[in-house]
């Protein structure tokens, strides 16, 4: 085999362990790469070096930006004393997607559990403590997934926050839901209809 052939082997080798990706989708993404080199393979080549150099999670709240502080922490328009905590950045991106929520975020990096051995400083738990103390927080708003692990770390969280209004989202969540996989709609109803836990 040359290392013509090696070198497409290993790209779409790579591009299989994507998301949603597998081997034949791998294979078509990089035809289809290399018949639009100039418009897609060279530029995406470009993007992916300069990204994996400044990508990195906000120092405050744990979203993935080019700063140490995101441009949501560092904007003064999202300082509403609302904190939105969810499980990880894409469901950060979803929220943000569906355009209702103005406040400010909280990524906590997974879920409490005890088969995984996660515990709360596992995660960015003891982070969301010192900023509720540190700023001017009126309401934190539980955005966990409605699975088992979501609904343990959400009653945790609440059981931490003495004095500070706590509230989850409410209807349209399905049970056993992701965030990353609902749409808009559904998001800006539950964001919406969040109840005190």
């Amino acid at each position: 085999m040359t290392n013509g052939a090696q070198d497409l082997d290993h790209l779409i080798a790579l591009l299989s362990k994507l998301p949603g990706f597998g081997p034949r989708s791998a294979r078509r993404a990089v035809l289809h790469m290399i018949n639009k080199r100039n418009l897609v393979l060279l530029p995406l080549a470009e993007a992916l070096q300069k990204v994996g150099a400044t990508a990195r999670n906000c120092l405050n709240c744990g979203n993935i930006g080019t700063a140490d502080i995101c441009d949501i922490c560092a904007s003064e328009k999202r300082s509403t004393g609302e904190i939105c905590v969810v499980e990880d950045v894409a469901d950060l991106w979803a929220m943000e997607r569906s355009g209702v929520f103005k406040g400010r975020y909280h990524v906590l990096g997974g879920t409490l559990s005890a088969l995984d051995a996660i515990g709360p400083d596992e995660l960015r738990i003891p982070r969301l403590i010192d900023r509720i103390q540190s700023e001017d927080v009126s309401e934190v708003i539980l955005a966990l997934g409605a699975t088992i692990d979501g609904q343990t770390t959400a009653h945790y969280i609440a059981d931490q926050l003495a004095g500070v209004k706590v509230t989850s989202l409410a209807q349209g969540v399905p049970v056993g839901g992701e965030l990353d996989y609902l749409d808009e709609g559904t998001i800006t109803a539950a964001l919406t209809a969040r109840k005190a836990l």
